[in-house]
C-alpha cells in the first residue's frame, strides 16, 4: 500500500468528497492496536506514528481538525527492531518510545517438542465450536 493509504488507514480521512473514514486509532480508542512490521513503515509514516505516541492525538489525512486518541500499542517485527535501526529503515526515536517492554518469541522451530501439547490444545479448544469430534491426543 502507498505511504498515503496507510496514513488514511491508521488515522482516518477528511474526506472532502464527503466519505470521511475513521482510521484504526478511532476505532482503537480505549484499547490496544497492533501494529505488524512497525520497522517496514515509510520514514515519514513512522514521523507521524511518533508525533501521535507523543501528543496522543490524530489528525486524519485531508482534516486541520484533531481527534484526541487514548491508545495502547503493540508493535511487532520479524527482525529486531534495533537492527533495523542501526540499517536507517527505523527511526531511533521511534524504537525508544516503542521500547517499553520487548519480548522476543524464539520461532516454533526452535522448540519443535512443544507442536504435539499446542495441536491438542488448539484442536480441544476449537473442535466444538466448528462442531467436530475429536478423540484426546492421549487415547
Amino acid at each position: 500500500a502507498s505511504p498515503e493509504a496507510l496514513e488514511a488507514e491508521l488515522f482516518g480521512h477528511a474526506g472532502s468528497d464527503g466519505k470521511a473514514r475513521d482510521g484504526l486509532f478511532v476505532y482503537a480508542q480505549g484499547g490496544t492496536l497492533f501494529l505488524d512490521e512497525v520497522g517496514e513503515l515509510p520514514l515519514a509514516l513512522q514521523a507521524a506514528l511518533l508525533r501521535v505516541l507523543d501528543d496522543r492525538r490524530i489528525r486524519p489525512v485531508g482534516s486541520e481538525q484533531q481527534i484526541a486518541v487514548d491508545v495502547r500499542i503493540v508493535a511487532a517485527s520479524n527482525r529486531p527492531l534495533a537492527e533495523l535501526v542501526a540499517a536507517g529503515r527505523l527511526r531511533a526515536d521511534l524504537y525508544y518510545r516503542l521500547q517499553v517492554v520487548e519480548i522476543t518469541l524464539p520461532p516454533l522451530r526452535s522448540h519443535k517438542e512443544d507442536i504435539p501439547e499446542l495441536v491438542a490444545h488448539f484442536v480441544a479448544t476449537l473442535a466444538p465450536r466448528l462442531g467436530a469430534r475429536h478423540e484426546d491426543a492421549g487415547e
